[in-house]
């Protein structure tokens, strides 16, 4: 078929306005004032209760017209818009499968690290210090650099988990394993999807003190006593024994040395006959895809010390510590699994 290479590269170079479009939507309260209104609204409408120009907002709801966010009638009156279902469900704040927290982090966050996109290339490294002016020694500091800023990390990575926990949990049947160890849990969306997929297990979040602390108050109900904390740096402190240990996009954050340093301790910790699950989005063995994973290992560079790997890259760490009995699968979502066993 004939490919029409000028169109290809356009549609590429502006895949970035694709995205803030979308991103500022959201920011402003577009698909949220939608929802609520339980009617379709004129673009005058929605200027006036979100406080926009007339002008702006009519183009950003025919934009997202165009991504198919938002579907348009033609009345006499005028044009109104409203939500499609793919807003509804993942770009509105109420919804449970809402993706608002993780597109406000890409958008306010994550955008301004990949400004220093080749600078990171050319120099190997994360860009906290160009877009931030933190150290980038630390880039779980450099996260982390106000709570305002652990919130939004925390918040987004619980909406990644709210799509994508139970394809990864139900990979392999961790029924038999009733104690569990999510290391980095943060706020608490995998072990929650963890007790309910396995009502047998418990789950003890393993994290910082400062994270442990806003997922009881925020995240975790109180109520939900299947899941335990422990507050720790599961690098300098020690790693108490369980029968599984749950390493779900901790290992992508590091070098293979750090991976391995990891690992050792979990393998020692571990109970004889227990495992190891990590939850990682696999590269194909010849790094040709997926895109998404090959984004995610450009986002690695400008954000943290890691990368994405693939499946034999994964086990021969998992192997390095002692684990055997390597088993990967591909969910065919954003996140795959694999287990190891001691």
């Amino acid at each position: 078929e004939d490919l029409d290479y000028p169109q290809i590269i356009l549609q590429h170079s502006s895949g970035f306005l694709v995205s803030k479009i979308m991103f500022t939507a959201c920011e402003l309260g577009v698909f949220d004032l939608l929802l609520e209104s339980g009617e379709p609204l004129s673009s005058d409408a929605i200027a006036a209760r979100l406080g926009t120009s007339t002008t702006g907002m009519e183009r950003l709801l025919d934009a997202c017209v165009g991504l198919k966010l938002l579907a348009v009638e033609l009345t006499q009156g005028g044009a109104l818009y409203r939500n499609t279902e793919i807003s509804n469900i993942y770009l509105t704040k109420s919804s449970p499968k809402s993706q608002y927290h993780i597109m406000m982090y890409y958008s306010n966050t994550v955008y301004l690290c990949w400004h220093y996109l080749a600078d990171a290339v050319r120099e190997g490294r994360n860009q906290y210090e160009r877009a931030f002016g933190v150290s980038s020694d630390d880039p779980f500091g450099a996260m982390y650099r106000s709570e305002e800023e652990m919130l939004k990390f925390m918040a987004g990575q619980n909406s990644i988990w709210s799509i994508c926990g139970r394809d990864v949990l139900a990979a392999f049947d961790l029924s038999p394993f009733r104690q569990i160890y999510d290391l980095g849990g943060g706020g608490g969306a995998l072990a929650r999807e963890c007790v309910s997929l396995y009502p047998d297990s418990m789950v003890t979040i393993y994290d910082l003190p400062k994270v442990v602390q806003v997922a009881k108050e925020q995240f975790v109900p109180p109520e939900e006593h299947r899941i335990t904390f422990h507050e720790g740096d599961f690098f300098n402190n020690s790693i108490p024994e369980a029968e599984l240990y749950i390493l779900s996009k901790i290992l992508h954050d590091w070098d293979d040395d750090k991976c391995r340093q990891l690992l050792a301790k979990v393998y020692k910790a571990c109970k004889p006959g227990g495992g190891v699950l990590l939850v990682e989005s696999l590269l194909n063995e010849d790094r040709s895809g997926p895109l998404e994973t090959q984004l995610y290992s450009m986002n690695m560079l400008v954000q943290t010390e890691g990368k994405e790997r693939t499946a034999a890259e994964y086990s021969k760490l998992l192997e390095a510590a002692g684990f055997g009995e390597i088993q990967a699968k591909r969910t065919g979502k954003l996140y795959d699994a694999v287990l190891g066993r001691k």
